[in-house]
């Protein structure tokens, strides 16, 4: 081998050099971006799976007092109908003051603002839950989107280094760039693409 091709093909193999350390750090960037992406994945996921166990929870309580409430009301009712046949005027006043406990009690299962623990606050508060778990999940799946985009991204440019071939750092880049959007619609506007 000659001079002149030795001194050829270590300046091509410092040209190579330089291109890969290129491609390492889109590769490095790429990553980064892919470290993010996750990590608000799954924050989201956890949050997904909290506010559905939060939603669940308050439509049982929900529903506990729904049946509290009936089976009083019920209870009120019946008592309601025997009243009339009662002739006994203590024993009716004390029946009349048991109906209005239960009313009270029907009423306070009903709507208990101060404890927000009435069928109506119970049901807000669940939907409430509701919604935000939809907003988590939305957002959750913005995020595996563009991890799957990093992802591609990284193999492609680490397929540069090995075939040489500048097309796929091209479209590498091009990914980090979509999975950048994707990480954004997720933190920004996650409603804005209807996602599966």
């Amino acid at each position: 081998m000659s001079a002149q091709e030795v001194l050829e093909q270590a300046e091509h193999t410092k040209e190579a050099a330089g291109e890969n350390r290129k491609i390492a750090l889109l590769i490095a960037v790429i990553a980064l971006c892919l470290a993010l992406s996750e990590t608000l994945g799954k924050g989201a996921q956890t949050e997904s799976i909290a506010k559905n166990v939060e939603a669940s929870n308050l439509w049982a309580f929900f529903q506990a007092k729904s049946i509290r409430r009936t089976v009083v009301q019920a209870a009120s009712d019946q008592s309601r109908l025997s009243l009339g046949l009662m002739g006994d005027a203590a024993a009716k006043a004390a029946l009349q003051k048991q109906i209005d406990d239960w009313q009270q009690t029907a009423a306070r299962y009903r709507s208990e603002p101060s404890t927000g623990e009435g069928t109506e606050q119970l049901a807000e508060r669940a939907k409430h839950a509701e919604e935000e778990r939809d907003l988590a999940t939305a957002k959750y799946h913005h995020f595996e989107l563009a991890s799957a985009a990093f992802q591609i991204g990284i193999v492609l440019a680490s397929a540069t280094i090995i075939t040489g071939m500048i097309a796929l750092a091209w479209i590498s880049g091009l990914l980090m760039l979509a999975g950048i959007a994707f990480t954004a619609l997720g933190i920004f506007v996650p409603h804005l693409l209807h996602l599966p």
